[in-house]
């Protein structure tokens, strides 16, 4: 029988060998990014129509910027039309007084919700079902955009031959934990989707970002659009993983000078907006949790006790991993411009992310579904989406 003190190596080297490697993956990977920044702004006129795709429910505080920023895009072949999914605050007010300054705008009114939609995948599949352009752009109400943001895209989608691009976005709000919170969940996303191999036409990895979803409408009219993923809490991501499976070329770039968005306010209110799509994840199978949740304590919250408390065979280990995971956690602020005091948040922030998991897979079950946009979706019902499992 192994003692406890080679049972805790065992832990300390599997930490470290994990820590290193994922450290490993992410430096070569990030540096393959390629960045909006490094594409021309196009001053050319003649580009081919666009469609901008708004969802709005209850956004009264982050509409007017958000479409003031869509209206004032260099890239001026463009078609914006917001839908107003059936908000119960003054989102409606807000865009009626918007058309009366700036007449291009469009709106849709929805009020009723068909059954087996998701609402915002409803809204987006209305909102598709008037447009004119060659592309959509599918973008959230709380978006903020930078002038030369679709010019960029559009100029690097013709350069590509791309049928789907989508940008990494930069949270515009929130103090230092729910910054750290954000990060630490962005880098295990990273890890999960390695964003940077989905342009290889091969490649099994796709992408999709909800701030910013660029798609050449007749690839999504051919994968079925949002009807395809109508059930499915996480429809941006889907569409990327739809259109990957049909063949059809996506990239992913670093838009943080481009994109910004007031994801959430505060630590609590990220961990409710996120109770709702967790889950789904693991397409709402229970025993994947406790998995899951035993391998990120191992590798992510381990190593600093085992720093403090381990036996001196396995401290070695220990701080390797917790090293290797510093590093990459400043390297992320630094990419971020967020302040390096911000840096002990990377101890405090996996205890976040795993609270958030085991919340979403509890509160889904202990409800037997979800609850977004006023309707209450059973959890049969979600599970007959779309699974992420290849």
């Amino acid at each position: 029988m192994e003692s406890p003190m080679s049972f805790f190596l065992i832990l300390a080297v599997f930490s470290c060998v994990v820590q290193l490697a994922s450290s490993l993956v992410l430096a070569l990977g990030v540096r393959k990014l390629r960045r909006l920044d490094d594409v021309p702004a196009d001053r050319s006129s003649a580009g081919p129509l666009v469609t901008i795709v708004v969802p709005a429910c209850n956004e009264e505080d982050n509409i007017e910027q958000a479409v003031l920023s869509l209206l004032a895009q260099t890239y001026t072949n463009l078609e914006i039309l917001v839908v107003n999914d059936r908000s119960i605050d003054s989102t409606g007010q807000l865009l009626k007084s918007l058309q009366t300054s700036h007449p291009r705008l469009k709106t849709l009114e929805i009020t009723e919700l068909p059954d087996g939609w998701l609402g915002k995948s409803h809204a987006l599949a209305q909102g598709t079902n008037l447009a004119t352009g060659e592309y959509l752009l599918f973008t959230d109400a709380d978006v903020v955009m930078e002038a030369t943001t679709i010019s960029r895209a559009i100029r690097h989608m013709l350069d590509e031959r791309l049928d789907h691009m989508t940008l990494f976005f930069k949270n515009s709000g929130g103090g230092w934990l729910l910054n750290c919170l954000i990060l630490e969940m962005a880098l295990g996303l990273l890890l999960a989707f390695r964003p940077w191999r989905v342009r290889q036409p091969g490649s099994r990895e796709f992408i999709g970002i909800g701030a910013f979803n660029l798609v050449k409408k007749s690839a999504y009219d051919k994968v079925g659009g949002h009807t395809s993923i109508r059930m499915h809490p996480v429809d941006d991501l889907l569409l990327g993983k739809i259109l990957k499976e049909q063949g059809f070329r996506q990239d992913c770039l670093l838009g943080d000078s481009f994109v910004a968005v007031p994801w959430y306010d505060s630590v609590k209110a990220m961990i409710a907006g996120l109770e709702k799509n967790t889950f789904s994840f693991v397409h709402y199978h229970l025993s994947l949790i406790p998995p899951i949740m035993v391998l990120l304590f191992v590798v992510n919250i381990l190593p600093f006790w085992g720093v403090i408390f381990g036996e001196a065979e396995a401290r070695l280990f220990w701080l390797m991993a917790l090293a290797s995971k510093l590093a990459v956690f400043f390297f992320g602020l630094r990419r971020q411009g967020l302040p390096t005091w911000y840096l002990p948040g990377g101890l405090l922030a996996p205890y976040l992310s795993m609270y958030i998991i085991c919340k979403s897979a509890f509160v889904v079950q202990k409800n037997g579904g979800i609850t977004w946009r006023g309707r209450f979706y059973p959890l049969a019902e979600l599970k007959k989406s779309r699974k992420w499992f290849w």
